[in-house]
């Protein structure tokens, strides 16, 4: 099967990307080992609204392999994948491997936006707190979903994920030798990358190679 890739990809580097670079390195000594080994690597954004959030409540809870394989099958149904499309495909969505309850949420969100009842005209402009509390009123979308919204669509630089098991798991394995790590310790190491937690968040994932597969 030919892998479809979306239209919206872009490739270009965030504005940010290297000055954070440079200040991690600087302030951080995991950071200073861990952010040459990736070269010219980066975040690669997608500008589209309703795509980043319908790939990201595809990617909900399960591995990067299989959202990648259901995320190619849908885009064969809904190939524009616009709001209207996913309305129109209604029923075949389950054929692309989604559960009646994504399906559900997808539909919702599609739904939300051909109402506009999202301000989605307006998230570039608002606050990370603000389009955080705009999409949760959506079904399916939490804080982790509309977090990897502000980093994926929107590139926000200070996005820290608390809710995300790689980024612990690669706190853990870099910083803790591995040891369990919870919340409060992730925020605390955390504190040392400020304004760029996104970043930081970018290479841990690359260094367990499990990013999701939002990226």
């Amino acid at each position: 099967m030919v892998k479809m890739i979306a239209a919206d990809e872009m490739l270009l580097l965030p504005s940010y990307w290297e000055e954070a670079k440079v200040e991690l390195m600087k302030r951080d000594r995991i950071m200073r080992k861990l952010i040459p080994q990736f070269g010219d690597l980066h975040l690669v954004g997608r500008s589209e609204p309703f795509s980043t959030l319908a790939r990201s409540i595809i990617s909900q809870q399960i591995s990067v392999k299989a959202a990648d394989s259901i995320w190619q099958r849908f885009l064969e149904v809904c190939p524009k994948c616009t709001p209207a499309q996913v309305v129109k495909a209604g029923d075949k969505l389950a054929a692309c491997g989604l559960s009646k309850r994504k399906s559900e949420y997808i539909l919702d969100l599609a739904d939300h936006f051909k109402a506009k009842r999202v301000n989605f005209d307006k998230w570039t402009e608002m606050a990370d707190e603000d389009v955080i509390a705009d999409l949760i009123q959506i079904r399916g979308i939490g804080r982790w979903t509309a977090e990897m919204f502000l980093i994926f669509n929107l590139l926000r630089p200070n996005i820290l994920p608390l809710d995300d098991l790689g980024l612990l798991a690669g706190i853990s394995r870099n910083y803790f030798s591995g040891e369990p790590v919870s919340r409060s310790d992730a925020r605390e190491v955390a504190a040392n990358w400020e304004p760029y937690r996104t970043v930081a968040t970018w290479y841990l994932w690359r260094s367990l190679d499990a990013a999701p597969a939002t990226n």
